[in-house]
């Protein structure tokens, strides 16, 4: 595997063939990618909504209506969709749950390492929640870790995707009443396989100069 080839490669998918699907043993690996990816302090701030079927698509479309039209097809051509949340709040009881699980995991070899793990979790968690005021906004830029993990993990597959920002996160706050259950809508992923006349499959890849992005120290 070639991680530049596949940087070349994957691009945001604008057309999908309705007539292709993911095959399981494949969105089990999508899956994993969205359980194992990387937050802060192993925060895991997030939940998903898979849409498979068609009435699970159409429930995500409905968030994809007036302004955000555009984004209806590949929404409902799609194979699958993956609406990413974020949790509204992070809570004591929430980081007991998370130290209860690495325990439950066997993270801590001895308990001094597991009240490392607490205090230095609650150190950044209160710097987000009490010093920054910022713990929502925080808690979605892990969200968005694990958006750009599965990107790169569904091109490797030699699965199309595309990110959507361009959803009605309240229409859909609503639908799924996501506040009520401690989260809210953040941004989509649409996943499939591009269909022949996508035109943005034919554009060639355009990034700003390394020299322009890069320093080396």
């Amino acid at each position: 595997m070639n991680l530049t080839d596949i940087a070349l490669t994957r691009y945001s998918t604008k057309a999908f063939d309705p007539s292709r699907k993911i095959a399981p043993e494949a969105f089990d690996q999508i899956q994993s990618l969205l359980r194992y990816s990387p937050s802060s302090v192993n925060s895991q701030p997030w939940h998903f909504i898979i849409a498979h079927t068609d009435e699970g698509k159409q429930r995500l479309a409905k968030g994809t209506q007036g302004a955000f039209k555009a984004n209806e097809a590949k929404v409902l051509n799609a194979s699958h969709v993956v609406l990413f949340c974020a949790k509204t709040e992070i809570d004591d009881d929430y980081l007991d749950h998370l130290l209860a699980t690495e325990e439950a995991d066997g993270r801590f070899p001895d308990d001094s390492v597991k009240e490392m793990t607490k205090g230095v979790r609650a150190h950044f968690v209160n710097l987000h929640r009490v010093d920054l005021g910022d713990a929502p906004q925080w808690m979605e830029k892990q969200v968005y870790l694990n958006m750009g993990s599965l990107l790169l993990g569904a091109a490797a597959l030699g699965v199309d995707a595309v990110p959507l920002e361009g959803i009605d996160t309240a229409v859909l706050n609503e639908e799924f009443e996501l506040p009520q259950k401690g989260f809210t809508a953040v941004a989509a992923i649409a996943l499939g396989y591009r269909a022949v006349d996508d035109f943005n499959a034919k554009l060639p890849k355009s990034r700003l100069p390394e020299n322009e992005i890069l320093t080396h120290l």
